[in-house]
């Protein structure tokens, strides 16, 4: 997957999760908190803060700012820019020494990263119970960004074609099942109902090494050194990804030849969807032919997935106290009151754990879909923010992967053009040329 799609595949997350805020209620107030304000704070009266999103979203961020400059006096100017320009925007204010005092971004970038703010004391808050399993950080141990939401890789059923079917799913992280359970259930979902395939698959890296961890695989994993590699269990769980594509238990059409798997699922003959948390939104308001639900993600033997940032936030070091003062704002929207309600306006899977946000979702289905991923991303093996770390920590050494090759090769095994592993052998070298030592 290119760095490009990564960040348009953010941007849809963004814009899917925009139906959550739309439905907000306009005067909806911000619980209040004890200020993390400083003299140097009070010293500077007007921050300004850059983002790129619906202006549904722009929602919580409004909110937050009120409700900062009616407890210290210092005023958050807002500016939303277009998600087309934003990156070069940014990168002619680093030149111009004009960047704003806070930003949240697609990602980081090397033209601006040396003049971010350490904002490890934020991570490091206890209180703030911030999942450092999905935080980057420099060698030296600085936090420069902090995730303003989250992403998962997650499974949908047709929840109609089980409830006909007589099959039962499990609903709790706690109680979760295997691939081969879920695939015997689905199959037995596929032949009592007639559905046409067990399963759909979106072809994209991301999903895919969610589906490794699971199965105590790496995937594509640097060593100490910087060099990547693969191991056993990489290789016996594509293996296994593989001989799902056999146009039975799924089509081979989406990984070779790029049939869309979310139209194929929202047809109704297919028994599950393997995708993420952005899909909730859109289908809370798209799906009305049969029943969905979201359901825990499987565990063989480990209980993973594939964690990336919605978005990044950021304060920039223009000045001693505006930068004092673009920390003290970040510090106190981070505290659970302040980014529990952020989290609920704009739709968001937070980067903390245990706020158990309330989201405005008129669908139980969407209601109990956000409640199930919260209650999976405590329990998310480490190494399901890998990527995301890596990505951030590759910027930071000024590398990028500009392009994956892992569904155009995955792909070509399906298709028995190559074998599994030396469709591993050419992601890897590919890696290493991209981002190796």
């Amino acid at each position: 997957m290119t760095l490009k799609k990564s960040l348009a595949g953010m941007s849809r997350t963004r814009r899917l999760l925009a139906a959550v805020a739309a439905v907000s209620a306009a005067g909806l107030v911000l619980a209040g908190c004890s200020s993390s304000g400083s003299s140097s704070a009070s010293e500077t009266k007007k921050l300004t803060l850059w983002l790129s999103s619906s202006a549904a979203q722009q929602a919580g961020y409004d909110q937050l700012a009120a409700q900062y400059k009616k407890k210290t006096g210092v005023s958050i100017k807002i500016v939303n820019i277009p998600y087309s320009g934003y990156t070069t925007k940014l990168r002619d204010a680093a030149q111009a020494n004009a960047l704003p005092d806070i930003a949240s971004v697609p990602s980081l970038d090397p033209i601006w990263t040396n003049k971010l703010i350490d904002l490890s004391s934020i991570v490091k808050t206890k209180a703030n119970h911030i999942n450092e399993n999905f935080i980057a950080k420099t060698s030296k141990g600085q936090v420069l960004a902090i995730p303003s939401d989250v992403t998962a890789s997650g499974l949908f059923i047709n929840k109609s074609l089980f409830d006909k079917a007589g099959v039962s799913y499990p609903t709790s992280p706690s109680k979760t099942w295997t691939w081969p359970e879920f695939i015997k259930a689905a199959d037995q979902v596929r032949q009592a109902t007639g559905a046409k395939y067990d399963l759909t698959y979106d072809a994209s890296p991301s999903r895919l090494r969610a589906m490794v961890y699971e199965m105590g695989g790496k995937y594509v994993h640097a060593d100490s050194s910087g060099t990547f590699s693969t191991d056993a269990a990489t290789s016996k769980a594509v293996k296994y990804f593989v001989s799902l594509n056999n146009d039975t238990t799924m089509p081979k059409s989406v990984w070779t030849s790029g049939a869309d798997p979310s139209a194929l699922f929202q047809s109704g003959q297919v028994v599950a969807y393997w995708s993420g948390v952005w899909q909730v939104a859109s289908f809370a308001e798209t799906i009305t032919k049969f029943d969905w639900a979201s359901v825990p993600t499987p565990a063989q033997p480990v209980q993973a997935s594939d964690v990336n940032s919605g978005g990044l936030v950021v304060g920039f070091n223009n000045s001693s106290s505006e930068s004092t003062a673009a920390k003290d704002f970040l510090t106190w929207m981070y505290q659970p009151a302040q980014y529990k309600k952020l989290t609920e306006v704009n739709g968001y899977l937070p980067v903390e754990s245990g706020l158990n946000p309330v989201y405005p979702f008129s669908s139980t289905a969407a209601q109990n879909a956000f409640k199930l991923y919260n209650e999976e991303l405590p329990l998310y093996a480490p190494i399901s923010g890998y990527f995301n770390q890596a990505q951030t920590q590759w910027v930071l050494a000024g590398k990028s992967l500009t392009t994956d090759p892992s569904v155009t090769e995955i792909g070509k095994a399906i298709n028995g053009q190559e074998t599994v592993d030396a469709a591993l052998k050419n992601i890897v070298d590919s890696y290493n040329q991209q981002v190796g030592k």
